[in-house]
Formats: structure tokens, sequence, C-alpha cells
């Protein structure tokens, strides 16, 4: 299965139906906090050229946020990318 890593703050409602959505798929997140940590938000910019959370990687596929996970889901290539 593919590695998931999601940027994200504890208030984010589009952070938890990210992980509601992934973890009905099997999905474990690997989850980085930038409201804890930070100087991690400046690295989730670099990455991601977005300062808004989620974001999220599916191995080094930049997925965006949730609403494009979700578009990938609705389309029928999330399970693809998940290698499911």
């Amino acid at each position: 299965m593919a590695r998931v890593v999601m940027y994200t703050t504890a208030v984010c409602p589009y952070c938890v139906n990210a992980k509601k959505l992934l973890a009905e798929k099997g999905v474990t997140v690997e989850e980085i906090r930038v409201d804890r940590e930070p100087h991690l938000r400046q690295e989730m910019m670099e990455k991601s050229r977005q300062r808004t959370v989620p974001q999220i990687w599916i191995d080094d596929y930049h997925v965006g946020g949730f609403t494009d996970l979700w578009a990938l889901d609705k389309s029928g290539k999330l399970d693809g990318l998940l290698g499911r």
C-alpha cells in the first residue's frame, strides 16, 4: 500500500474529513501537525506552494487538499493511487 503523508491542524474540518475518507479505505496516514510544529508549515508551503491544510501526498504524488482527494475518490482514481 502507498505511503500517505498529510499536513494538518487540530481544528481543520477538511483535515478531519480527509482522515476519515482515508481511514474508511483502511489507509494509515502519517500526520504532520503544523499547529504543533509551526516550522513545518514553511516546509509544507515550500513543497506544495500552498498555505492551507490539509496538504496530502500519496507516495511522491501531491494530491492537494481534501476537495482534491474527494474528487479523486469520486472519479475512481484514488484506489489506484493507494495501490488497492
